[in-house]
């Protein structure tokens, strides 16, 4: 019984990193792999190989791509010209071996600073200079060697990242959607309590903004990643622009909520608006709660008429209230307020619409291509 309630806790936990094991255990096989092929073919310093296979493997094949083509047009160019430099600029004395560095650095590393993809170009030819081994094999022969032996491990880090426990880059994506939506569901409770019982929910707002920040963050990086496993046709999935697009802009419309939210409605005005301002707050949140489960499980998107009807309702109290006697006795930033909430429910009605859209396009073009998931 105790080992059960171990177990359990314990595989808990296990779920709840399994695209983190997953990536480590396609690290490993990558490295093994290329270990083993650079065995095969003999290669001089297969070592490259291996930590190349390491460094283009990442949390999807788009983000995979992406390395190794960074990794191999750094390597090649760094090779090549710290292979001329080897070959051309005497560095057989410690003042020659100085000027070669420098000569061998800073048009790359002035490259590297204007297109970081070639960040490696720098180090690769620093390479092609200091060790013994490329002096004796001769600088042009150790500069075909290290192209090899980098373009080997892309391979090898390509290969292992479609075949081995897959990763796309658009389930990534929607995953971190799926999160922002959820969040976005805290905020507006948190944004709802402001209205109707002041600034006690501040903490919480404090803790869900950096998050919902982080997780747009995360989901437009897999955006970038998914449109290039795209472009390389390895999935037929939807342009994953338009979501995160989407997400940006239900966002901005939650901080116009959040503005007019921020200062708790007179108790006259909260006495004609609560019971609507209470039932659209549960509509609202069931629906991005909703939406994010679809996002998460890639499945067809919920009604939205719940939603709708329960705005209704609000912008019909709303515009009652702005023709009510009381209206006349608040300060003028009251009836601005009620008019900015109105206005902000509406915008984010039609973010929605857009989100819901976008939700039910994912779920109509599964991800496909080798190895989806």
């Amino acid at each position: 019984m105790a080992l059960q309630g171990w177990i359990g806790p314990a595989g808990e936990r296990f779920a709840a990193r399994a695209a983190e094991l997953k990536l480590a255990l396609r690290v490993t096989i990558a490295g093994a792999l290329a270990f083993t092929v650079t065995r095969a073919f003999d290669l001089p310093q297969g070592y490259w190989a291996v930590i190349t296979a390491v460094v283009v493997m990442q949390a999807s094949v788009g983000g995979s791509l992406k390395a190794a083509i960074e990794r191999f047009t750094g390597t090649l160019a760094g090779a090549l010209y710290g292979g001329l430099i080897a070959a051309f600029v005497p560095h057989d004395t410690t003042t020659g071996l100085a000027f070669s560095i420098v000569l061998a650095l800073f048009p790359l590393a002035l490259l590297a600073a204007i297109k970081p993809s070639f960040r490696v170009a720098p180090i690769t030819s620093l390479i092609m200079l200091l060790p013994p081994t490329g002096q004796a094999a001769g600088p042009l022969t150790s500069a075909v060697d290290r192209v090899l032996e980098i373009s080997l491990g892309n391979i090898v880090g390509v290969v292992v990242s479609l075949f081995v426990l897959p990763a796309r880059a658009h389930t990534l994506m929607t995953e971190a959607a799926a999160n922002v939506v959820a969040l976005n569901a805290d905020l507006v409770s948190a944004f709802i309590d402001e209205l109707t019982a002041g600034p006690k929910s501040r903490a919480s707002l404090q803790k869900l903004h950096p998050q919902i920040r982080a997780a747009l963050k995360k989901a437009e990086a897999a955006a970038e990643e998914a449109a290039r496993e795209r472009r390389s046709h390895l999935t037929e999935a939807p342009d994953p622009e338009p979501l995160v697009r989407t997400l940006y802009r239900v966002r901005h419309d939650l901080v116009m909520i959040g503005r007019a939210a921020s200062t708790p409605l007179p108790a006259p005005v909260l006495k004609k608006l609560e019971p609507s301002l209470t039932a659209l707050h549960e509509a609202m949140r069931v629906l991005l709660l909703d939406i994010a489960e679809a996002l998460r499980n890639r499945t067809q998107p919920p009604d939205a008429a719940a939603f709708q009807a329960a705005l209704d309702h609000f912008t019909t109290a709303s515009e009652a209230l702005r023709a009510d006697a009381i209206m006349r006795d608040l300060p003028g930033r009251t009836v601005a307020q009620v008019f900015a909430l109105g206005f902000a429910f509406e915008q984010i009605q039609k973010n929605l619409d857009d989100l819901l859209a976008r939700t039910r396009e994912l779920a109509l073009n599964r991800v496909s291509g080798p190895g989806s998931s």
